[in-house]
């Protein structure tokens, strides 16, 4: 806070006993018969290029043989009937027949061998074909018979489960693409599967694992948190609340101690017919996770038991729920992504994500900037991965932009370069590579621009700003193209540091490459650091600096920060107040109210306490409100205002009948 001045029976018994008997008996069978998880099924596409690894279940010490494609391997169930077999690579093709064969045996038909892919996240992803543009016209040409689609079912679980619930693998076809889900398959998953099918010439399998409005914290392994340093304490969370962890065991062995030792006290206390002390709680940080929104509860239930089924690798569609993560989802993204590949076993696989479209989330408009540059962060700093921007596809007006069309073809675009090694495909729209200065200009280098930089719109570019190296914030800059160059300026910057594009969470910015892909928000260069005072209040400038408090040290005794009564002597007829907050989730609030003069005392200008004797119930003159505050009028020489201001507790009563003033708060 800153202050300133101008300047649930026998024979019954016997029949229920048969009867357990009998159930006994049907578990011993269900047990001993050879089984597999839910994500192999007849119609079934399985990786091409890679060992395709088969498991299942059966009873203890059961031979098991896997025949596929003139193929075969062994495997003995362990003591927890576990088995597991590795048969040879594959070429892409089919029809062919799986056969597990043991005490009984399963087979599964019309088995295709080509490219896998996972397609992962929340709304945006799960939304399906008949919700999106030209939905129920592209639902209606979905006839594509080598095209196999499996959705996993919403399921979260405290631990990691060996089975998804009921499902299967369907053939592609106008009807079973909008069958289940919010409208059906997903349709960006389906859009990049077909471009992928269209394009390769091979089968693709689809594997729809979606859930909407969710945070990445709960499809993240814990292995995941534990590849991300920044992340160790969100992993030592999760590590105590698995029962299979040390920490867990530790944890649960002390907790066991204190409640044998309450036992005795208890049992000590009833002899003595005394008081028995409380009992202990059991430890909340080794519940599993409670709700899907916890930390690798959807992991578990979605993820888990679809490793290691062959996949070549998957396209994530994640975000909006994480905005307030801000920077920090770069760490959360290294550690979702991290913990996949740790769970299958097969390497770096490909792993390509959307930056997630411009849209009023609330909140600070540039909190958005950070975020979309910790995605792109992520994207540079994973190994394979790569990043699909769409700000100039979005809805400003919808969270779930219908065009789904074009974020597909994007993510397709990085899967046919960075994947599969087509030479011609541009994948990825201009990209910062170096900031110089000239002058009062800017130059701004850019990669992935080959043939020159765009505008998509044939405007002038939009999005760039630029700041001073010695006053102000950051301003509109205008921007000239020169090739693979943005040259900036602004009037009123004469020594420019730094730059930002799309800052803002409704930036819809219009620089591209000639293929069409759209610049990503960055910034660059040395950002001075500004007093938020000095930029979000215009007459800032014109005060003298009296009082400054951080809240969080606000006791019964005022202990300024800076306290510079000393330094004023002249006389003023001006004070302001600035008030600076954080909320929660991080978003910064401030509120300025400036007037005329109400005091001539300094004494009686800072927090009221009661040695200050400060107490005022009066009307204000020349009242200027400055705030980012929805529901706060803000404005200069506004009338009506009106000043209480005193030691003791405030009641909500209106006591001085203030014409307009609430009274219930």
């Amino acid at each position: 806070m800153r202050i300133l001045d101008s300047a649930p029976c026998a024979k019954r018994l016997l029949v229920l006993t048969l009867g357990c008997l009998a159930l006994a008996g049907g578990l011993s069978r269900a047990v001993g018969e050879v089984r597999l998880p839910r994500v192999f099924n007849d119609h079934m596409v399985l990786q091409q290029g890679q060992p395709v690894v088969v498991w299942g279940w059966a009873a203890p010490g059961e031979s098991i043989e896997v025949q596929l494609g003139g193929n075969s391997a062994r495997a003995v169930a362990n003591d927890r009937g576990e088995w597991k077999v590795t048969l040879p690579k594959m070429a892409a093709g089919g029809p062919h027949g799986l056969q597990v064969k043991g005490s009984s045996s399963v087979k599964f038909e019309d088995v295709l061998v080509g490219e896998v892919w996972l397609c992962s996240g929340q709304s945006n992803m799960e939304m399906g074909i008949n919700a999106v543009r030209n939905g129920k016209a592209e639902a209606a040409a979905a006839d594509y018979p080598r095209i196999r689609l499996l959705m996993v079912p919403n399921k979260w679980t405290p631990e990691p489960r060996a089975d998804i619930e009921p499902a299967a693998w369907k053939v592609c076809t106008p009807q079973t693409i909008v069958e289940g889900g919010w409208n059906g398959f997903s349709a960006v998953g389906f859009l990049f599967g077909r471009e992928l099918h269209q394009k390769l010439g091979v089968p693709v399998g689809l594997i729809d694992a979606t859930w909407g409005g969710t945070v990445v914290q709960s499809w993240t392994p814990p292995e995941g948190f534990g590849e991300v340093p920044a992340l160790q304490a969100e992993y030592e969370r999760v590590l105590l609340g698995d029962p299979r962890s040390s920490s867990h065991q530790a944890r649960l062995e002390e907790f066991l101690k204190e409640t044998e030792r309450w036992l005795g006290a208890a049992r000590e206390a009833k002899e003595k017919r005394a008081l028995v002390p409380p009992m202990p709680v059991y430890p909340a940080e080794l519940l599993p996770p409670g709700n899907l929104q916890h930390a690798t509860a959807l992991y578990n239930g979605m993820i888990h038991p679809l490793a290691p089924f062959g996949i070549r690798g998957a396209v994530w569609y994640q975000g909006e729920s994480n905005l307030d993560d801000g920077a920090r989802y770069a760490d959360r993204m290294k550690a979702l992504v991290a913990g996949w590949r740790k769970v299958w076993g097969q390497g770096e696989f490909p792993f390509f994500f959307v930056q997630i479209a411009p849209y009023n989330y609330g909140g600070e408009a540039e909190r958005m900037g950070p975020f979309w540059e910790a995605q792109a962060r992520a994207a540079a700093e994973i190994p394979n991965a790569g990043l699909a921007v769409i700000n100039d596809i979005g809805d400003l007006k919808d969270i779930h932009p219908a065009n789904k069309h074009d974020v597909a073809h994007r993510l397709a675009l990085l899967a046919l370069a960075k994947t599969y090694g087509q030479q011609d495909v541009v994948w990825s729209g201009p990209t910062f590579k170096s900031l110089s200065l000239e002058g009062d200009k800017l130059r701004v280098s850019f990669d992935h621009a080959e043939g020159g930089l765009v505008s998509r719109d044939g405007k002038p570019l939009t999005g760039f700003e630029i700041i001073d190296a010695e006053e102000g914030g950051f301003v509109p800059a205008t921007a000239q193209m020169e090739g693979s160059i943005v040259v900036l300026s602004a009037p009123e910057v004469k020594r420019p540091v730094a730059v930002r594009f799309a800052w803002n969470m409704l930036a819809e910015p219009n620089l591209a490459n000639r293929a069409g892909l759209p610049a990503g928000a960055f910034r660059a260069g040395d950002i001075p650091q500004r007093d938020l005072l000095a930029l979000k209040v215009p007459e800032a400038k014109r005060y003298q600096l009296l009082y400054d408090l951080d809240l969080a040290k606000l006791g019964p005794v005022i202990n300024w920060d800076q306290d510079n009564r000393e330094k004023i002597h002249r006389p003023f007829d001006r004070v302001a107040y600035f008030l600076e907050l954080q909320t929660a989730d991080g978003i910064t609030q401030y509120l300025s109210a400036s007037m005329d003069a109400f005091t001539t005392n300094l004494n009686h200008l800072g927090i009221p306490t009661l040695a200050s004797g400060a107490r005022f119930q009066q009307a204000v003159s020349g009242l200027n409100v400055f705030s980012n505050v929805k529901g706060i009028v803000t404005g200069t020489n506004l009338s009506g205002g009106f000043l209480e201001f005193w030691p003791n507790n405030y009641g909500t009563a209106n006591a001085a009948g203030v014409d307009g003033a609430s009274g219930s708060f």
